[in-house]
């Protein structure tokens, strides 16, 4: 299928490359993931005319802003991605856009950056890599709390889409993961932290605050498609602590977008078709973590879906979701 559009859609700059090099794949690639992560102009935009994309929405690598301890450092160096974003729009303004990276660390500095992005940079959302560290090392901040209903509100009044990107969680607070770093790592904990932060802003109250937040989640769901019928059930028994008036499954259903980045699995797919419906479902491919050529592959030749329901996956859910000026 020729006009994809995409959205998990990773950059970086220099001072972010270094955290990616446990993802760069078999041993001695990293000097080609670099390359790739850091190439905003020939080898990124011959990948995306191959397999087919028209328009990628680039974000700054994981953990990047979120793993920096110091605000003002965190602050710095979010507004150079975004700057960095900016001008590979710039220079190909039908090709790519562009997601804010935050400095959660503060929240009103978060909601500055924003409004800076979407309004003088013309960003259409923003992509947060899970809990932000401030201040210590062993420090895990997470959005459902009090603290960031001002930073939300910012969210609501822009009306863009907030991605909510895995992180490894600290190793002091997965004890249950002690001396397996790999389960810590994509194969499992990405989806186990998004998935858990997902669900506390579901349990938040957050949604009765702000009832018009799109978030997204990438990888089909992050486990969460496959486990809502159980979890709306066994609430029946266990509420202690919830603050939302409706089930989960209402919230995730209403306010959560999934896509298929990194998750290039008919079985997996199925289950997230069923459960959430094609209307909130978007291709995106995780490059340069996943090969774009794997992710356009699996999507233009999987027969669960028609060829209506694989352009509107593939691109009308994303010009709907940023309001994107393209038909």
């Amino acid at each position: 299928m020729k006009g994809k559009i995409v959205f998990e859609e990773h950059m970086a700059i220099l001072e972010t490359t270094a955290e990616t090099k446990d993802f760069a794949g078999e041993s001695g690639r990293f000097d080609e993931f670099t390359e790739e992560i850091l190439d905003l102009d020939d080898m990124r935009l011959a990948a995306m005319d191959r397999t087919g994309i028209e328009l990628a929405i680039l974000s700054l690598n994981a953990p990047a802003v979120q793993s920096i301890l110091d605000t003002d450092q965190a602050i710095e160096i979010a507004r150079k991605a975004n700057d960095t974003i900016a001008d590979a729009v710039k220079r190909h303004p039908s090709r790519y856009a562009g997601l804010a990276a935050l400095p959660m660390q503060d929240p009103q500095a978060a909601s500055e950056e924003l409004k800076r992005c979407v309004k003088e940079l013309g960003f259409k959302g923003a992509l947060v890599n899970g809990f932000t560290q401030r201040g210590e090392e062993d420090s895990a901040i997470y959005y459902d709390i009090d603290e960031y209903r001002d930073f939300w509100a910012t969210v609501s009044d822009l009306d863009v889409p907030f991605y909510l990107h895995p992180r490894m969680g600290l190793p002091s607070q997965s004890k249950n993961l002690e001396d397996h770093p790999w389960l810590r790592s994509s194969p499992w904990g990405f989806s186990v932290e998004t998935a858990t932060h997902a669900l506390r802003l579901c349990g938040s109250g957050l949604f009765e605050d702000f009832n018009n937040l799109k978030i997204v989640i990438g990888h089909l769901g992050e486990f969460i498609p496959y486990n809502l019928w159980r979890m709306d059930a066994r609430m029946r028994f266990s509420t202690r602590g919830y603050r939302g008036k409706k089930l989960l499954g209402d919230y995730f259903r209403e306010h959560f977008y999934i896509t298929t980045s990194g998750n290039f699995s008919d079985a997996s797919f199925r289950c997230a078709l069923e459960t959430v419906g094609k209307d909130r479902i978007c291709f995106c491919t995780d490059y340069p973590f996943e090969r774009m050529d794997d992710a356009a592959n699996w999507f233009d030749n999987t027969t669960l879906i028609n060829d209506a329901e694989r352009r509107q996956i593939g691109r009308e859910n994303a010009i709907e979701l940023f309001k994107l000026d393209m038909e």
